[in-house]
């Protein structure tokens, strides 16, 4: 059986569920702002906003 936990996003503030498995990097969506959210910290899980991926057009 596993629990889902949820910490807050930092765009809204609404609760962004995390489920056991978890990894920091990875990448997860706000279900109330549909913002796309980095986990930078577990236990407790904390995001911070992703990056944008930028183009680098070769360079």
């Amino acid at each position: 059986m596993t629990t889902a936990t949820a910490s807050t996003c930092p765009e809204c503030a609404e609760a962004v569920p995390t489920a056991p498995g978890l990894r920091v990097s990875s990448i997860v969506v706000c279900p109330a702002c549909k913002v796309e959210l980095e986990v930078i910290g577990l236990e407790p899980a904390e995001f911070a906003l992703a990056p944008e991926i930028e183009e680098d057009f070769g360079e």
